[in-house]
């Protein structure tokens, strides 16, 4: 990454079609791979009961760190390219899918743009989103953790949430 600043970034995956794991690894790898991304932090994968639209089936879910030298709409573009490169369509809203990388924070950054929420606006009420993301920020150490540990405990539906394979 050299001089780059390297900006901390959160990702939520999840995937609910087909080879639930290897997409989710897949699209790992695609960042990795990613000349400015490194990925420094992963979750276990978890499976979880699909929320919203409920007749379809459970979801993998997981949330890596990644350090990149990208700026947040620059990264959204590579993650867009990267869901589309896995087959992700987009017909129905929280309707099944192959993958679904979301940005949940990206330093401390907050901006309201449409395009792109931060922090997500929805993780607050997504079990399935921070249990794995206090899982990893635990993992590293951070700060943070303790703070969206604090959420979790206040939401209902963490028992839809169960650990599936732990990662190395």
């Amino acid at each position: 990454m050299g001089s780059q600043p390297s900006h901390r970034v959160y990702i939520a995956l999840g995937s609910n079609m087909g080879d639930r794991e290897r997409l989710l690894l897949e699209a790992i790898r695609l960042l990795a791979e990613h000349e400015t991304i490194e990925v420094s932090g992963c979750s276990g994968i978890y499976e979880t009961e699909p929320v919203g639209y409920v007749d379809q089936a459970a979801f993998l879910n997981m949330v890596i760190e990644i350090r990149t030298s990208l700026e947040a709409k620059e990264l959204l573009g590579v993650m867009q390219h990267i869901e589309q490169s896995l087959g992700r369509t987009r017909e129905l809203r929280w309707g099944p899918r192959t993958i679904d990388l979301d940005m949940l924070l990206y330093d401390d950054l907050r901006q309201d743009d449409p395009t792109l929420i931060l922090p997500h606006p929805r993780m607050l009420e997504r079990a399935f989103v921070l249990v794995p993301l206090v899982e990893v920020m635990q993992a590293r150490r951070e700060q943070q953790a303790a703070e969206w540990a604090a959420h979790l405990e206040k939401l209902e539906g963490k028992e839809g949430v169960a650990l599936w394979k732990k990662m190395q």
